[in-house]
C-alpha cells in the first residue's frame, strides 16, 4: 500500500531538496491550501448560507460579481495577508493592488489571483475554480511594494497553480520543477499528493472554445475551427477556464479564447489568467500561444488588468492551430 503524501509533507520534502531554502515560500503555498480549504467548504454549501448569485456590482471588466465571488477573495487577501509572507496581493476583483501592511514589511513575494473563476456557473452548480501566481518581489524588502512587483512577465513567474472546485477538489501547482495534483481528502481534511508529475497528451480528441462567438473570430480561428470539426474532434466548452484547462491537462486537447470585434486585444487577464495557466501548461509538456503566435509568458505586461488572446493546449494540436494563422492570417 503507498503512503498517503499530503501537501504540507510535499512541500517540506521539496524544500529540504532545494538548496538555501529558507521556509518562506513552502509556508506561503501552505496558506493557499489553508485558504483553498475554506472556500471548498462555502462552495459545497453556498445554497444553504445565501451567498450564491449576482452580489449587484461589477469588477474591473465589466463582469457581474457574484456574492461568492467576493467571500472567496476576501478569504485569499486575509489568509495571505496573515501569512506574512507577502508583501501584496493583486486580484481580478481589485481595481489595484493590495499592498500587505505587517510589521517590517518583510513579506518576500507578491500573489496573483482570479479567486474564482467560472463564476457564473455558481448558480446551476457547475465546477469552479481559482487561478494563482506568485512572483518574488522586485522592489526593496524594507519598503511596501510597488505595482512594478506585480507588471513582470509570465516567464518571472516563482509557482503557479489552479484549484478545481468539483465532484472532487483538487489543487495543482508547480514550482518550475514539474507539475503535480493534491485532492482533497474531506474526512482527513488534507490535500493528498494523488497525480504525480503530470504529463498532458501531445495530441487529443478535445476542443474548447465558445463556438457562439464564431462568427466574430478572425478567419484564420473560423478555419482553424472548421478544421476540429472536420476530423470529428468533441467540442466541450464549460465557461471555466479550469475546468476547461483540467480535462485538457488529463484527456489532451487545445483550449481557445481568440480576440473578437468586440475585444480586438482579447478578454481574458494576462496577469490572473492566462500566465499562470501558461506556466502550468508549458510545465505539463503543452504550450501555451496568443493568437498572433507570441509565447504567453514572454508578453510584456503593462497593466494589472491587461487582456490577451490565448490558445493552449496539448503540443501538436497547437502546432496545427499555427500552421492555420500563418496560412490564413497576418502575423505581426
Amino acid at each position: 500500500m503507498n503512503k498517503i503524501v499530503t501537501l504540507d509533507e510535499f512541500i517540506i520534502r521539496s524544500e529540504k531538496e532545494t538548496p538555501h531554502s529558507s521556509g518562506s515560500f513552502s509556508r506561503l503555498l501552505r496558506d493557499i491550501g489553508i485558504a483553498a480549504k475554506i472556500v471548498n467548504r462555502e462552495v459545497n454549501k453556498a445554497g444553504l448560507v445565501n451567498i450564491l448569485g449576482v452580489e449587484g456590482s461589477t469588477n474591473s471588466t465589466g463582469d457581474d460579481v457574484q456574492k461568492l465571488d467576493m467571500f472567496t477573495n476576501e478569504k485569499f487577501i486575509e489568509t495571505l495577508s496573515y501569512s506574512g509572507e507577502v508583501c501584496g496581493i493583486a486580484s481580478e476583483e481589485n481595481q489595484d493592488f493590495i499592498p500587505v501592511k505587517n510589521a517590517t514589511n518583510t513579506g518576500n513575494y507578491v500573489v496573483v489571483m482570479d479567486p474564482l473563476d467560472g463564476s457564473s456557473n455558481i448558480d446551476v452548480n457547475v465546477s469552479v475554480g481559482t487561478i494563482f501566481g506568485i512572483y518574488k518581489r522586485v522592489s526593496d524588502p524594507n519598503k511596501p511594494c510597488i505595482i512594478e512587483d506585480f507588471l513582470q512577465k509570465g516567464s518571472q513567474m516563482v509557482a503557479a497553480g489552479y484549484i478545481l472546485y468539483g465532484t472532487s477538489t483538487l489543487l495543482v501547482y508547480s514550482t518550475g520543477n514539474g507539475l503535480n495534483g493534491f485532492t482533497l481528502d474531506p474526512s482527513i481534511g488534507e490535500f493528498c499528493l494523488s497525480h504525480k508529475n503530470i504529463q498532458m497528451p501531445i495530441a487529443g480528441n478535445y476542443y474548447s472554445v465558445n463556438q457562439g462567438y464564431y462568427l466574430k473570430f478572425d478567419l484564420e480561428m473560423r478555419r482553424y475551427i472548421d478544421h476540429c470539426s472536420d476530423l470529428n474532434y468533441r467540442l466541450r466548452y464549460i465557461g471555466s477556464m479550469v475546468s476547461d484547462i483540467h480535462r485538457i491537462m488529463f484527456q489532451g486537447g487545445i483550449f481557445l479564447y481568440p480576440n473578437t470585434r468586440k475585444y480586438p486585444k482579447g478578454k481574458l487577464r494576462l496577469l490572473y489568467e492566462c500566465y499562470p495557466m501558461s506556466f502550468l501548461i508549458e510545465q505539463a509538456g503543452g504550450t501555451a500561444l496568443t493568437c498572433k503566435l507570441e509565447r504567453v509568458l514572454d508578453l510584456e505586461i503593462k497593466s494589472l488588468h491587461q487582456t490577451s488572446s490565448i490558445v493552449m493546449g496539448s503540443r501538436d494540436m497547437v502546432r496545427d492551430m499555427k500552421e492555420f494563422v500563418e496560412k490564413y492570417g497576418v502575423v505581426v
